[in-house]
């Protein structure tokens, strides 16, 4: 099984083309920067930057919503290639081709005013996010349908 799971955050717009021909394809090219989960002895680098190709309207969406810095999860599979460059050396290439592609994070905890398609929470929601739980007037246990 050839799957990838990752989250992170682009390094750059999208890089967006399409194809030529009768019906044009969108093929959207990007770098995520994906955390390590832990710090090797001597790696100062704490990211990982993978390039990630997305195609259709997976790559209209990149073109539309996605921006330098947007917190995004993916999920795809991973393909390899290779091709000569104009120096006749080889170059071996690995990228991520995208089957799917979500915000990881709102607009508001991106600290910036980009427009990621979502929409701000609501206030009552906004107020108090502590530990994740909603906060139970007091007075309203009998209405609760659990004890």
């Amino acid at each position: 099984m050839n799957k990838v799971i990752l989250m992170g955050r682009l390094t750059r717009d999208p890089d967006v083309r399409y194809s030529s021909g009768d019906s044009s394809t969108a093929v959207a090219r990007y770098t995520l920067a994906v955390d390590r989960r832990f710090k090797r002895n001597g790696d100062d680098q704490t990211a990982d930057f993978i390039n990630c190709v997305a195609f259709g309207r997976q790559g209209e969406f990149a073109e539309k919503y996605l921006r330098k810095g947007v917190k995004i999860a993916v999920t795809g599979r991973i393909q390899t290639g290779s091709y000569t460059n104009k120096d006749g050396q080889k170059v071996y290439t690995t990228d991520v081709v995208i089957d799917e592609q979500e915000f990881a994070e709102s607009k508001n905890a991106a600290g910036e005013g980009t427009n990621t398609g979502f929409t701000p929470i609501d206030n009552a929601q906004a107020a108090d996010p502590g530990d994740g739980f909603m906060n139970i007037p007091d007075g309203i246990d009998e209405e609760l349908p659990f004890t």
